[in-house]
């Protein structure tokens, strides 16, 4: 291959997207909270948008719900052209008051000093109605070192030790790194004895280094099988984890009947003490589409959109541009804005329609799933949902980002109804969620004396016309934290 520098006409085909088309897929793909606060801020940043004020305690106004198997006038394909300066769009821009969209150029009413003092008094009530922070781990263990006389010294290593501990309670580092490099056998010495310190404060277990030294610091003497749970917790933990109970019957001389016993006590015990101390996050899911049943049999979505405020185009800055007084670059600021503006509204309008047609379609495939559950949910293709709607499968896929569905059967994100399939012995289609729920039957209803191996749970489900491979199933169990056959076994005497 010969490398040189030179100049060559070359003729290439491109597709370059508008950066107002780029808008119009990010706004499809925003959730509805996110498309909240991204109105929030271009009602900030563009002077010439504005928005109804509505009054919660007025009835709402009845209107016509436009069918979504159509797109609607303000779905249509906008104007775009840069060199032309958007000309066209401009002038329809001009004569929506006397076209085809009037309400968007109503006066906004103001609202009154009662209206105003209202809404204050709603967010200090939302504000002192929020929950206080949990306390942590750190500070009630903290809190706990005060009941006790303690040398500076030491309260300050044990504090060193408290705020070195992990989220389950545990002290990852070893002693000697909390000290570093130069400290002495004495400064070893009183870290010991503050970790010793730190072991004996509630929860029981914290301040442990491994499972095995957790659990024993949470038995005590008197409980049941105190002296059995020592010894299976010192020398048989992993043989435990592994359901081999005749070998630790063998090793120690318990029969089954006391392991089983001790193995109900140790089932007791909390291998995270530090866990409580930590809420788990919980995404806050508010759902984009609502389900409402149909008389006759079927379902009907409806975009929960009510929360968005109503936009429109400030009257005031349309006059200026039709001013003559106005200055020329004041004219080209409006101008900017006004396109912005239009181009929002537009692009909600159109992820309005866009969504409820998507979400509709794929309510139509998946009634079987509504009708009867988990197990009648049909396998499903984002191109099958697009070439329904009549759209590119991008489209179907931005649609869906991110968005939830509320049903009969519960809130699920849209995205669950995209589901393969494997073929079953009668030659339908069946999704990989009915081999699931399946494969949780098969386990629920086996023998626990003798359970099914990956090999026999294949085989099970053929017998329900289910063909899987055994890989298929032992990632699948794996995923569903089904133990495997040995640690599913319950022994007996």
């Amino acid at each position: 291959m010969r490398l040189s520098f030179g100049q060559e006409l070359r003729q290439v085909q491109k597709q370059i997207l508008a950066p107002r088309m780029i808008q119009s897929m990010e706004i499809l793909q925003l959730p509805i909270l996110a498309l909240q606060e991204r109105i929030e801020q271009e009602l900030e940043e563009n002077p010439v948008l504005e928005m109804r004020e509505e009054d919660p305690d007025l009835p709402a106004e009845d209107y016509e719900a436009e069918t979504p198997d159509a797109p609607t006038a303000e779905e249509r394909e906008l104007v775009i052209d840069e060199e032309k300066g958007n000309e066209q769009d401009f002038e329809r821009l001009l004569n929506l008051d006397q076209d085809e969209w009037p309400d968007q150029f109503e006066d906004r009413a103001h609202r009154s000093r009662q209206e105003l003092e209202e809404a204050g008094q709603r967010k200090l009530d939302a504000m002192a109605n929020m929950t206080a922070r949990p306390q942590s781990l750190e500070d009630y263990l903290r809190d706990q070192l005060g009941w006790f006389e303690l040398d500076p010294a030491l309260r300050a290593m044990a504090e060193r030790i408290i705020y070195n501990l992990d989220s389950n309670g545990y002290l990852p580092s070893r002693i000697e790194d909390l000290l570093g490099a130069d400290a002495t056998r004495e400064d070893i010495e009183l870290a010991n004895k503050a970790l010793a310190l730190v072991q004996k404060l509630d929860p029981a277990g914290v301040g442990a280094r491994d499972l095995r030294e957790c659990l024993l610091l949470q038995l005590v003497p008197g409980m049941s099988n105190y002296e059995e749970l020592q010894k299976l917790i010192s020398n048989h933990l992993e043989d435990l984890e592994h359901n081999r109970l005749p070998l630790i019957s063998r090793k120690t001389g318990y029969s089954i009947e006391t392991i089983h016993e001790a193995v109900h006590e140790l089932r007791k015990l909390n291998p995270k003490p530090g866990a409580n101390f930590h809420e788990s996050y919980v995404p806050n899911v508010t759902p984009d589409v609502f389900i409402d049943p149909v008389d006759g049999g079927g379902y009907r979505v409806r975009l929960e959109d009510s929360q968005l405020p109503t936009l429109f185009i400030s009257p005031q800055y349309r006059r200026l541009l039709q001013s003559k007084d106005t200055p020329e670059e004041t004219r080209e600021y409006i101008k900017r804005k006004l396109n912005s503006a239009q181009w929002l509204i537009d692009s909600i309008n159109q992820r309005r329609g866009t969504l409820t047609r998507v979400a509709q379609a794929i309510v139509d495939y998946q009634n079987e799933f509504l009708d009867k559950g988990p197990e009648a949910i049909e396998p499903l293709k984002m191109q099958q949902i697009a070439d329904t709607v009549g759209v590119h499968v991008t489209t179907v896929s931005r649609a869906v980002d991110d968005k939830w569905i509320q049903t009969p059967r519960g809130i699920f994100p849209l995205r669950k109804f995209f589901v393969g399939g494997t073929v079953s012995a009668d030659g339908e289609e069946v999704a990989w969620d009915a081999v699931r729920v399946k494969l949780q039957e098969v386990v629920d209803g086996e023998n626990k004396e003798e359970p099914y191996s990956d090999e026999h749970l294949v085989e099970q489900l053929a017998k329900h016309g289910l063909t899987v491979a055994r890989r298929t199933v032992t990632k699948y169990r794996k995923a569903m934290n089904i133990p495997s056959s040995r640690q599913r076994r319950e022994w007996k005497k």
